[in-house]
């Protein structure tokens, strides 16, 4: 009975209005309305943010509804910006005690690492327990994942995100806001050895990019004030050396986290996980170790309501509901 639950999953944690529909794993549709108005500021403005999930959350969840009868809604409690989970979480509890159905509130990061469980053509599920790289402009962490329920962080930044590293050094380089996809695109047709930054030192399983963020900044101001066109003349060269930085530094951190629990499976997950030179990594990785790779599809990659809903699904079937009380909350922890 489980398997055939129609779910409505609402996704407001970012710039992105999101929501879609599932029977059971199979995604009915997935909605997903952007917010270009942040461009011009290269990030993300919160209020502009929360404004404008004011204004999409109504036609994007009448769209992705169409004529379908609910019997769960699951929502996005945190973490993420303030006022956007405030639209999403009002809005699905409205819409929860208007048509007397359950309600489930998901933690974000947990919900990209369980898009691997929604039903895609040609993907293999992940085999528990599995390894996680859950990267995205926010957050950068390796995570145990046991169960649908149950998963550990082993690894996570003490500072910096990596998909904000990419973002960042874009944005030094004068690329249009968001960055982190024209550097893959420009790194193509450059050479990942051109450039040598600065390299973080730390302990354990944890990241750290605040400081590879200042060792590109002050190269490439220190060469620019040399050179005026220095930046258009090694865009390729410098896309490819920012990118092999930060991707190397995640995937040594993958190796040693393989070491330590012998955990063969690999999964990645989160906007991060759409870049190109990281999954060619990580493939190489498991050809060279032996291991097993899950790579989510494009578009369970950056923020979407259809990884909410099989979220959603995996808390309702373990007996875990919503609260109407419970709040938005911006630093929800794992």
């Amino acid at each position: 009975m489980n398997k055939d639950l129609i779910i409505l999953g609402i996704e407001s944690s970012c710039d992105d209005t999101s929501a879609a529909i599932l029977r059971g794993s199979k995604v009915l549709s997935n909605v997903i309305a952007n917010q270009s108005i942040h461009e011009k500021y290269g990030g993300v403005v919160p209020e502009l943010a929360s404004r404008a999930h004011q204004q999409n959350i109504i036609p994007v969840v009448d769209t992705a509804i169409k004529k379908s009868e609910i019997d769960l809604i699951a929502y996005t409690k945190g973490p993420g910006l303030l006022g956007s989970l405030l639209v999403g979480s009002s809005f699905a509890k409205s819409l929860s005690l208007g048509l007397n159905i359950p309600l489930v509130a998901v933690n974000h990061m947990k919900a990209h690492i369980l898009a691997h469980f929604i039903d895609q053509e040609n993907h293999t599920k992940p085999t528990f327990p599995f390894l996680c790289l859950t990267v995205s402009g926010g957050h950068t962490q390796i995570v145990i994942v046991k169960d649908h329920i149950d998963m550990k962080v082993i690894g996570t930044t003490i500072d910096d995100a990596a998909g904000e590293a990419f973002d960042k050094s874009a944005k030094v380089l004068g690329l249009k806001y968001p960055g982190g996809p024209l550097i893959d695109k420009y790194a193509k047709n450059g050479n990942i050895n051109a450039f040598t930054f600065g390299k973080p030192k730390i302990k354990d399983l944890n990241f750290s990019f605040s400081g590879l963020k200042t060792s590109i900044l002050n190269q490439v101001n220190s060469s620019v004030m040399k050179n005026p066109n220095f930046i258009n003349e090694n865009l390729n060269d410098l896309c490819a050396s920012i990118q092999h930085s930060i991707i190397t530094i995640l995937l040594e951190k993958v190796t040693k986290a393989i070491s330590q629990t012998n955990i063969k499976n690999i999964a990645i997950a989160g906007g991060v996980s759409a870049n190109s030179y990281l999954r060619n990594e990580l493939i190489k990785l498991s050809k060279k170790d032996n291991l097993n790779i899950y790579i989510p599809k494009f578009e369970f990659c950056t923020d979407n309501a259809a990884m909410i809903a099989i979220a959603g699904k995996f808390k309702y079937v373990n007996d875990k509901t919503a609260d109407y009380s419970e709040s938005a909350n911006a630093r929800l922890s794992f």
